[in-house]
């Protein structure tokens, strides 16, 4: 069973671990993922955001990310799972609990910025219900993809 839990220092090299793979896998990691990556306190959680694990059998298994836009927006960032444990829905259970998230918050739109190689998460993303905008202010040099949901 999967559980959901808030950030805590203690995870932050699961953290980091589980997004640096992904990164690097696909060749994308920069700069601006690394300030998230060293400081999600201060660069996230500080900032009015959240960070979320998806905890497996005493095992971190997958992370995501609310980085507060401002009080109607939100950003979802740094969304992984453990390779060793995709294809069994933890993804969804992240993105619903993120989504089920900022509504609490009463945000207004949620929106990602991301990359044309990560198929799987685009089609998942758009199966929430994101559509595609145009990938404008993004702050990384690799997000050729930006989508937003209206909530």
């Amino acid at each position: 069973m999967i559980e959901i839990i808030s950030y805590e220092e203690k995870y932050h090299p699961d953290f980091r671990r589980l997004n640096i793979d992904w990164l690097e896998k696909y060749n994308l990691l920069e700069s601006h993922d690394l300030e998230i990556l060293d400081d999600p306190q201060g660069t996230v959680i500080d900032r009015g955001g959240q960070i979320f694990f998806a905890k497996k059998d005493e095992k971190i298994v997958g992370s995501a990310g609310l980085w507060k836009e401002n009080a109607e927006e939100y950003e979802l960032v740094k969304m992984a799972v453990d390779p060793t444990f995709q294809g069994q829905g933890i993804s969804k259970v992240l993105l619903e609990h993120c989504l089920a998230e900022v509504k609490r918050l009463k945000a207004k739109k949620i929106f990602l910025y991301s990359n044309s190689q990560l198929k799987t998460a685009l089609k998942l993303y758009e199966q929430y219900g994101f559509r595609h905008v145009e990938a404008t202010n993004a702050p990384f040099e690799t997000a050729d993809v930006k989508m937003e949901l209206t909530l």
